[in-house]
């Protein structure tokens, strides 16, 4: 029997996430596509497909279409959400459901349309875009439609999104295009630069999650790590310290401090005062960095919470979206604004 429902997805760059209306976050898997090159063939989707990243044939080839938080593979990405929208529906049909999904602060109208339709090719009635960071605070429970400031820094996997909100829309905000995949790539730079090894994506976001920290004094760790050594090609082991991992990730860091900055520098006064004042919500997967919130306070002299769900607070603003649409509605980009017709 068709039906008609609410679903909230955040469709972030390493996982995506999807909330039903009445049922709660009904599916939470890696944003990863398998395919088979030569047949063109989807084998493997979330979960499936990660597990096969840097381990198949050469045939066959592991996708992540979302990058730094927006689309680049507008085909993969319709497969992949297909997948996950039957997927947390039990497979039933659906009969164009309304879908909030969430998107980096600074994208372009390009990439807006490029979300849009994506979703609206899944079948959607209607889609509406709502701002990540603004979805983050929501989702972290912050009461951003007071007349009083509210400031958020959500880290994900290919962006960090900052925002300074007030009677429920954004005053000031930031994308900075880094995130956890970023935070990884740096871990494989360091080490190959260190001991000439190359260890693989996977390998190095153990390091950071095992050992790695974002401030100095954060934790006191070591781990042995495996990788191919690209002077014989053969097999090699080191032992990696957090402190090194501090270090490959200090210029990430540092860009991510310095957004931070700009968007409190053009905050009004009076809204920075209440910043100051209330403290900064840190949410995210990759605000689980150890000693994150430390190293944040420590560099603004602003203190910074870790959200009680960091992971979770994005899509728990898309089901506040679509439990208040009378209240955020008009503030949302739609389909409909946008002229965007389902397939």
């Amino acid at each position: 029997m068709a039906f008609s429902t609410d679903i909230g997805i955040d469709l972030g760059t390493a996982s995506v996430l999807v909330y039903v209306r009445g049922k709660g976050i009904v599916l939470h898997e890696p944003a990863v596509v398998a395919v088979e090159q030569q047949l063109e063939k989807v084998l493997a989707v979330g979960v499936a497909a990660q597990r096969m990243l840097g381990r198949t044939p050469g045939n066959i080839v592991a996708i992540r279409p979302l990058r730094e938080g927006v689309i680049a593979d507008f085909d993969i990405t319709e497969v992949m959400l297909k997948h996950f929208l039957a997927a947390a529906m039990d497979r039933r049909r659906l009969l164009r459901p309304r879908v909030v999904v969430c998107i980096p602060a600074g994208v372009t109208s390009v990439e807006q349309k490029a979300v849009l339709e994506a979703i609206a090719r899944t079948g959607a009635r209607e889609t509406f875009l709502i701002e990540e960071p603004r979805a983050a605070a929501l989702g972290a429970g912050l009461n951003i439609f007071e007349p009083s400031g509210s400031m958020v820094v959500d880290v994900g996997g290919g962006t960090c999104d900052i925002a300074v909100l007030s009677m429920g829309e954004i005053v000031e905000s930031a994308s900075v295009r880094v995130g956890g995949d970023k935070f990884d790539e740096a871990i494989i730079r360091y080490i190959k630069n260190e001991y000439n090894i190359l260890i693989g994506e996977r390998t190095a976001e153990l390091l950071k999650i095992n050992i790695g920290s974002a401030h100095p004094q954060g934790r006191s760790l070591k781990a042995e790590v495996r990788g191919r050594d690209l002077v014989t090609g053969l097999p090699r082991s080191v032992t990696v310290s957090t402190q090194q991992i501090v270090e490959a990730l200090q210029d990430l860091l540092a860009a991510i401090l310095q957004g931070i900055k700009e968007v409190l520098e053009r905050t009004p006064p009076e809204l920075a005062g209440d910043v100051c004042s209330k403290g900064v919500v840190l949410s995210g997967g990759s605000a689980l960095l150890n000693g994150f919130t430390r190293f944040l306070s420590q560099e603004t002299g602003v203190p910074f919470y870790l959200a009680e769900d960091p992971i979770s607070c994005v899509v728990k603003g898309t089901a506040y979206a679509l439990e208040n649409m009378g209240r955020l509605g008009d503030t949302l980009l739609s389909s409909r604004k946008l002229s965007v017709v389902s397939y």
